[in-house]
């Protein structure tokens, strides 16, 4: 039967109506314009009722819901952890949703970003027939969705896949107590982290990124990348780095058959695969390595999307 799917992201909302085939038949994106709290479950369920009231026009029966959030989801308990979104901590969102359609007969799903990810490429992307793979997010931060002999690999307590605190480098430091070492150098807010570390050093004022700190982006930089900026040149070849020991890592514990790499600044990144494949033979466990391949997802930003209606079609 035909499902609703929301992909919530911390500036914006993607809401669809899915027949049972897996394709669109209606789509709406809103932004959260700073919503917070309660304001963003209301922006949801404001969504929900006007794709219900959008099915009944063509005549359409909705049996679930499915909703990928940015953060942790917490399948015992339906409640929310998602670190930008203001209020939403600990947000009772599946008893929120159930309160409001229960009268309605719709099952509600929630999962996490990188869970929807992976579960999207399995269903409609480049995982598709493969048993054993994993999703490496790379946007403003940095999660694996992991799928193990066709099941995700979620942990004791949902939280399973948060690779951006991934230790991949020593000593600590305190900096890292926000977002993790691996996240901290190779995310898209990392990029910019690590530049304006090293503008801060005075090595490289002659760079194009030093003209406004207050706009530099990741964009800016893999852009100054592209024209040979030395700075630049530095801070992606860090990230490479990162990239390729959290690959080798993931390889040596999982043996892949294939990573898939997305979000944001994969992206620009994708032209890096092979020098990312190059720093994890470096580390990773030989066998596996050469076994497993690396190549961008299919889905782009549909990824969350689509792993919303596979949620609620499973259903």
């Amino acid at each position: 039967m035909p499902v609703i799917a929301l992909d919530l992201g911390g500036t914006k909302l993607a809401a669809a109506l899915f027949n049972d085939e897996g394709d669109i038949l209606v789509s709406e994106t809103v932004k959260l314009e700073k919503r917070k709290g309660k304001e963003v479950g209301g922006l949801i369920l404001q969504q929900v009722n006007l794709l219900l009231q959008k099915a009944i026009e063509k005549n359409i029966f909705v049996s679930s819901l499915g909703i990928c959030v940015p953060g942790i989801a917490h399948a015992k308990t339906g409640r929310v952890w998602a670190p930008n979104i203001p209020g939403w901590e600990d947000y009772p969102l599946q008893e929120e949703l159930q309160h409001e359609l229960g009268n309605k007969n719709i099952t509600i799903k929630i999962d996490s970003d990188r869970a929807c990810y992976i579960l999207a490429e399995v269903w409609k992307g480049n995982a598709r027939g493969f048993s054993d793979v994993i999703f490496l997010s790379v946007g403003t931060g940095i999660g694996a969705g992991i799928i193990i002999n066709n099941q995700v690999l979620r942990g004791a307590n949902d939280i399973g896949g948060a690779i951006g605190w991934m230790a991949l480098n020593k000593p600590f430091d305190k900096k890292y107590i926000s977002c993790g070492c691996f996240e901290y150098n190779a995310s898209g807010e990392g990029l910019v982290k690590v530049a304006k570390e090293l503008i801060a050093e005075k090595k490289f004022a002659e760079s194009v990124l030093n003209k406004d700190l207050t706009r530099l982006s990741a964009k800016n930089i893999f852009t100054a990348y592209d024209a040979n900026d030395k700075l630049a040149i530095m801070v992606i070849n860090n990230a490479i780095a990162y990239w390729g020991m959290a690959v080798a890592n993931l390889v040596s514990l999982f043996n892949p058959q294939k990573i898939i790499f997305g979000g944001g600044v994969f992206g620009p990144a994708l032209k890096f695969l092979d020098a990312i494949y190059e720093e994890a033979k470096k580390w990773a466990q030989p066998i596996s390595i050469q076994q497993v391949t690396l190549e961008g997802a299919a889905l782009g930003n549909e990824a969350g999307l689509y792993g919303a209606a596979y949620l609620a079609l499973k259903e």
